[in-house]
C-alpha cells in the first residue's frame, strides 16, 4: 500500500514537457464504498486496489472540460470545450505508485473520444450530454450511446473552498496525479500536473448510479458515502510512460 510520502510525491513529480493542456471545471465527486475483491477482478495484472482504512472506493465524476489543446496549438471553438463523466476506482502498482483506474469515460466530443482511445488507451464512450447552469445549480445529463437510460445529476457548489488535509479521506479520493491505462503495448502510466484541488461543499439534489451499472458493476446499495466538489483546476497532461 502506498505511504503518505509516496502519495505526496506524485503531486510534486510533474510531467516534464506536457503533451496537452486542459482545464477541469465544476467537478462533482460522488463516491461509494465498494467490495475490494470485486474491483480487483476488473483490474489488469500489475495493478492493485488502493484502500483507505481498509475500504475500497468507486466514484462517478461529472465535470466540464475546457480549453483543451495540444502543445503549441491554441484552443479551438466547438472542439476544445465539452463534457465528460468518468467511473473510477483507486489503485497502485507494484512499486506503490498510487493512481486512478477508469472503468469508463463518457464524452460528447467525438474527436476527443477517438484521440483518447487511440493515443491513451482509455475506455472513452460517445454520449449525448448537456449541463445547463441555472439558479438551481448544474443540471447534468449523460446518455451513453447504446444505452436507453439518461443519467441525471443536479448539484451546486458552495463558494467557500479548502484544501484536502494530507492523510484524510478527501486527500485519498481527490489528490490523484497518476492514471493507469491498458494499451496494446501493455500497461502504461500517465501523469497530470495541477495545483491541489480547491474542494467545495456540494449540495446534490439528484444523482443517478446508471454509469456504474452500464460498466457492469451493479447497483450501489444507497446514496453516495462521500460527496465533494471543486470549481476546477488548470491541468498539464504528460505522455504515457512504461511502468
Amino acid at each position: 500500500m502506498p505511504t503518505l510520502d509516496q502519495r505526496l510525491a506524485t503531486r510534486a513529480h510533474g510531467v516534464g514537457s506536457p503533451v496537452m493542456y486542459q482545464r477541469w471545471s465544476q467537478l462533482l465527486f460522488l463516491h461509494w464504498k465498494w467490495d475490494a475483491d470485486e474491483l480487483q477482478k476488473r483490474l489488469p495484472p500489475g495493478l492493485f486496489i488502493d484502500t483507505f482504512q481498509g475500504e475500497a472506493w468507486l466514484g462517478i465524476v461529472p465535470f466540464f472540460m475546457e480549453r483543451i489543446r495540444p502543445r503549441f496549438l491554441p484552443p479551438v471553438p466547438w472542439i476544445s470545450w465539452f463534457l465528460e463523466l468518468n467511473v473510477r476506482t483507486y489503485v497502485h502498482d507494484e512499486h506503490g505508485t498510487p493512481g486512478v483506474w477508469f472503468f469508463s469515460l463518457d464524452c460528447n466530443q467525438p474527436l476527443a473520444v477517438r484521440i483518447a482511445r487511440a493515443g491513451f488507451g482509455l475506455p472513452y464512450f460517445d454520449a449525448r450530454m448537456s449541463a445547463p447552469i441555472g439558479d438551481g445549480g448544474i443540471r447534468y445529463e449523460c446518455e451513453r450511446r447504446g444505452q436507453a437510460q439518461t443519467a441525471r445529476f443536479q448539484y451546486q457548489l458552495a463558494d467557500d473552498t479548502r484544501l484536502a488535509e494530507p492523510g484524510s479521506l478527501e486527500f485519498f479520493l481527490a489528490e490523484r496525479y497518476t492514471l493507469f491505462a491498458s494499451t496494446p503495448r501493455g500497461l502504461r502510466l500517465g501523469r497530470v500536473q495541477h495545483v491541489p484541488y480547491p474542494l467545495a461543499t456540494a449540495t446534490v439534489t439528484a444523482f443517478d448510479p446508471a454509469p456504474i451499472v452500464w460498466d457492469g458493476l451493479g447497483f450501489p446499495k444507497g446514496a453516495p458515502d462521500h460527496v465533494i466538489g471543486s470549481p476546477g483546476v488548470d491541468v498539464r497532461i504528460g505522455a504515457l510512460e512504461r511502468l
